[in-house]
């Protein structure tokens, strides 16, 4: 046990926790894609009725709880002040209720059948891991760089010390019966316009450090991008790359629907989340993080995380896995700069997280359009005329042979906000061009305008505390 870390009490064999990557690799195994919700609600009675309708959908599903905001940076006595005035937050805060607050959420819910992770996004998680230790919660996420650079000001070298203590205490379950589970976030860096190979690095470095810290249960993510085929090619450089590199066989890779600006029209959002969930089928992936017909507006409802687990189950069940790709096969482009930004990195140190920090330091890894301090911010990247990602400029990045001077271009202001709201355009246009008006059951949602609502235009519950907008969670 690492000093200063506190013992946990042995528990009976029927509380123990089942081990999530286990049952997301069996659920696989039988021919299902497990499909979970991006949910976390303030309210306890709300956090377990939401809990509850996840279990009860449609699809094979594991359960969400996702941490506030405030409680993501630190922020507990904005916390704590909310909740004495009653106001809600954006997420469930776990560190300011009771632990026994905590147990009455998943008590009778959570099971070998159901299991539940939480989500946070946090560069200095102490009191968030302790929290997950106290309550038995053995899946939660992050990484000491997908949790730092995009939603942070702490220092990388900070992050990674915060996640190395928390990693190794985190490991320290199995002394209670209990396997932990962590997840990587390094797929879904800033959510859109990072390439594929170096989504694919991050997710794999992230999850070589976890291992060595300690941990022997593992998902690898990758978040949907912007070309169907060139995301099927990075997830298949993803699994050949976890299945050379990694000390252990409890992983799976998870699917994320898409992280940036997304469709205003429930059309157009559903058929993204269908292209998401026949990307994670086609690809062999285990899991998909769903998103919903209210992701461009607003924190959805409890009812409309439903639909889309629902939804996305469906269209798994009708679609079906592309062929296992051999290695010839796998070792397309994007394996190829991923490989070379991997071993670029782990040349640097033989302690993982040392060799981030300086792969950050000297621009071996460097990420688009990332303002942390941190980041050289060299690299540029840009969607070509076919949808696809491409490097614009690669910086200090070890990719010398393997990205052509062909592909390196200026990337403008106008350029770069048209590739933000890409897909957005691609999804929406799609559905104006053949059919107006559209309606799906059950959206119940009207076009808004571009930008963000005042303070006056959102509800009360949606405010914050201390008359703050909350930010959206990462996670």
């Amino acid at each position: 046990m690492r000093p200063g870390a506190r013992p946990l009490v042995r528990t009976p064999e029927g509380a123990r926790p089942v081990d999530f990557g286990a049952f997301v690799r069996a659920r696989s195994g039988s021919g299902a894609l497990v499909v979970q919700p991006r949910m976390g609600f303030s309210d306890p009675a709300v956090m377990r009725a939401g809990l509850a309708a996840t279990r009860e959908a449609d699809a094979v599903t594991v359960g969400t709880v996702t941490l506030d905001s405030y409680t993501r940076v630190g922020e507990l006595a904005f916390v704590e002040s909310a909740l004495r005035a009653g106001n809600d937050l954006n997420g469930y805060p776990i560190v300011n209720y009771d632990p026994a607050v905590t147990e009455q959420v998943l008590a009778g819910i959570r099971s070998e059948e159901f299991p539940v992770q939480v989500r946070h996004g946090s560069a200095v998680p102490d009191d968030i891991f302790a929290a997950l230790r106290t309550s038995l919660i053995n899946a939660t996420e992050g990484g000491p760089v997908s949790y730092c650079l995009p939603y942070s000001r702490t220092p990388l070298g900070d992050s990674v010390r915060n996640w190395v203590r928390c990693t190794e205490d985190f490991a320290q379950l199995r002394e209670s019966g209990v396997e932990p589970h962590l997840e990587t976030f390094g797929g879904c860096m800033l959510g859109q316009l990072c390439p594929p190979s170096q989504l694919v690095a991050l997710s794999v470095l992230e999850a070589l450090f976890f291992c060595q810290h300690g941990i022997r249960s593992v998902s690898l993510s990758y978040a949907q991008q912007t070309h169907a085929e060139q995301d099927l090619e990075a997830i298949a450089a993803l699994r050949r790359l976890s299945r050379e590199l990694l000390p252990t066989q409890n992983w799976h890779v998870v699917v994320y629907a898409y992280m940036g600006v997304y469709p205003t029209t429930a059309r157009g959002a559903y058929r993204l989340l269908d292209e998401a969930t026949r990307l994670a089928v086609r690809s062999g992936s285990e899991r998909l993080i769903v998103k919903t017909v209210a992701e461009s507006r607003r924190i959805p409802k409890i009812e409309e995380n439903v639909a889309a687990l629902e939804s996305a189950a469906q269209v798994a069940r009708k679609e079906t896995a592309g062929p296992t790709q051999t290695g010839a096969e796998a070792d397309s482009e994007t394996y190829a700069e991923a490989r070379a930004l991997i071993e670029g990195v782990l040349d640097l140190a033989p302690d993982v997280g040392r060799a981030l920090e300086l792969a950050f330091k000297q621009g071996s890894l460097d990420i688009p359009y990332c303002l942390h301090p941190d980041n050289h911010g060299r690299a540029r990247s840009y969607i070509d005329g076919d949808g696809r990602l491409r490097w614009a400029g690669t910086g200090r990045l070890p990719l010398g042979g393997l990205v052509g001077r062909a592909s390196a271009r200026e990337v403008t202001s106008a350029g770069l906000l048209a590739d933000l709201s890409y897909v957005q355009r691609t999804f929406d246009l799609a559905v104006l061009e053949s059919e107006a008006p559209e309606h799906r059951a059950g959206s119940g949602i009207s076009p808004v305008r571009t930008g963000p609502p005042s303070r006056r235009e959102l509800p009360k519950k949606l405010r914050g505390p201390l008359g703050a907008v909350p930010g959206p969670s990462p996670s």
